[in-house]
Order: structure tokens, then sequence, then C-alpha cells
């Protein structure tokens, strides 16, 4: 509703999502929780230790790299902050070469001329 104040009156917003108006200025001036301010510290939290370890820890390690650092917080939820700042682990796949060129192996007619 915040994002369409300035365009539309407050009183059809709330009207439209059902919600009394004295309720969404109650909103707008009430702090944010604590559980709100606590996942703020943790992603950023998150970040540094996802770039501190070249991007490479899933939640479970990333889980066990904050709590050495004394920060303490659940796989879940770290795989859930993780998910919404769209942080993701790179892996890198071992090359694997699918064709020997090196054999002596009769080699299959080319039929369609290609």
């Amino acid at each position: 509703m915040k994002q369409w104040q300035a365009q539309y009156p407050v009183k059809l917003l709330c009207q439209t999502l059902a919600v009394s108006r004295c309720g969404f200025y109650a909103w707008q001036k009430r702090p944010p929780c604590r559980r709100t301010l606590e996942n703020e510290r943790l992603r950023v939290e998150i970040r540094a230790a996802h770039n501190r370890t070249r991007r490479t820890y899933s939640a479970k390690r990333l889980q066990e790299e904050l709590a050495e650092e004394g920060i303490k917080a659940d796989r879940d939820r770290i795989a859930r902050l993780r998910r919404e700042e769209g942080i993701r682990c790179i892996q890198k796949r071992k090359f694997k070469a699918t064709t020997n060129s090196n054999h002596t192996l009769p080699i299959a007619d080319n039929l369609l001329n290609q």
C-alpha cells in the first residue's frame, strides 16, 4: 500500500484490500518487530560469509560457519533468507571427456554425406 499511496487515495486502497484506515496508519507508525531486525542482521552476515567462503558453501555448511562466529540460526531460516536474497552456491563440475578420437575401432560410414 505504501508504494500506491502516492497514486491512489488511502481510503480506496483500504477498501480494496479490506483493511481499516486506522489499522494501516498504525502499521506505518509501528517499529519493525524483533524478528525482522534479526533477519536483516542475519542477511548481512550471510552475504559476508557467502563471499568469504568463495560462494561455495550450502546452507548447512554456512550454518556451521556462522555458528563458529557465534551467530546461531536454523538451517531452514538460513536457506530461506538465501533464497530471498538470490544467493546460490557455485558448484564447479569436473570436466569429463566423452569422446575418444584416438582408437583403432572401425568408424561408421557417412551415409548422409555430412
